[in-house]
């Protein structure tokens, strides 16, 4: 009779176990696609193409390794060492206006002005456009013929000249201000919300000892903002390091090579003048200068988390 009595409440709670079992899987088993996918097309892909950068392969993958014969040929390659010049120039540039751009714009904005969603609206929204269509516009923009010159020129300023768009000297500056253009509003997006999270007691604290507004963002609020700083130039050097399409919209890397960037030298060696192997290094050299900087950053954080 006890038996009978205690077979209800096992069979009860066997749906339970069930249930919480359930619960306990169908988030992991949502996710796993996609960390599939991730692993195969990102880190699969990844590791395939350091594999590809010792070879010798050409049009299509060979695996007779080489050793580090591409890597050497890379550096002893004019184009790749003029496009690293360039990725130089355009990515220090890049960094340093956008970081000045929208930190200006945050300050501006927290200032609680008038119409302030409208404004936040207008910065951010070259962000919301393709690098394709940035260049398109740019390129008609800056076009001798067709754009700034020719509108002054319609305007009786026909001295007036600004044709950096065919400068090979002044070309990489006109990527410079396409890119800065559309990623300057994401950085004013980023400072914006750390001001907004810094507590205003400690700004009324300053202005009661006397501080000015500028002296109190310069000594006490900016400093504060590390981590959004360190952010915001990870995510604007893997911008830099990986610019290819507004680069192709605007000047296809020309006039002759002025404005080539890595990521164009690999995909021209790649996939249009069959050197897979070449093209690969340098894959794997744009990797290396991008871990060269994320790598640090994720120490410094992991080793204060581990103080704290």
């Amino acid at each position: 009779m006890e038996h009978i009595q205690r077979h209800p409440a096992r069979v009860a709670r066997a749906p339970s176990r069930l249930l919480d079992g359930l619960q306990r899987w169908l988030p992991k088993l949502v996710v796993a696609p996609t960390f599939v996918l991730v692993g195969i097309g990102v880190y699969a892909f990844m590791l395939w193409t350091g594999v590809l950068s010792f070879t010798s392969s050409s049009f299509l993958p060979v695996y007779d390794f080489v050793g580090l014969d591409q890597y050497a040929k890379l550096m002893n390659n004019d184009r790749w060492l003029t496009a690293s010049a360039n990725l130089g120039i355009f990515g220090g540039l890049f960094i340093l206006s956008c970081l000045v751009i929208g930190v200006l714009l945050a300050i501006f904005l927290d200032q609680k002005i008038r119409q302030e969603g409208a404004i936040r609206t207008i910065y951010l929204y070259p962000m919301a456009l393709s690098m394709i269509v940035t260049g398109t516009v740019w390129k008609w923009i800056l076009n001798p013929g067709l754009g700034l010159e020719k509108l002054v020129h319609d305007w009786g300023w026909t001295s007036f000249s600004f044709d950096w768009l065919v400068n090979s000297d002044m070309a990489i500056y006109t990527i410079v201000i396409a890119a800065v253009w559309q990623a300057s509003g994401f950085v004013m997006a980023l400072f914006l919300a750390g001001l907004r999270g810094v507590d205003p007691a400690i700004i009324r604290a300053a202005r009661v000892d006397g501080a000015s507004l500028p002296l109190i963002y310069r000594k006490i609020i900016l400093p504060s903002l590390r981590p959004v700083f360190f952010s915001a130039i990870m995510v604007l050097s893997h911008i830099a390091i990986k610019s290819f399409d507004l680069v192709m919209a605007m000047t296809a890397g020309g006039p002759g090579y002025s404005t080539d960037l890595p990521a164009v030298f690999m995909y021209a060696n790649t996939f249009t003048r069959g050197q897979m192997g070449l093209g690969s290094a340098s894959a794997m050299l744009m990797l290396g200068a991008f871990l060269a900087l994320l790598v640090p950053y994720l120490y410094s954080e992991l080793r204060e988390k581990r103080h704290d």
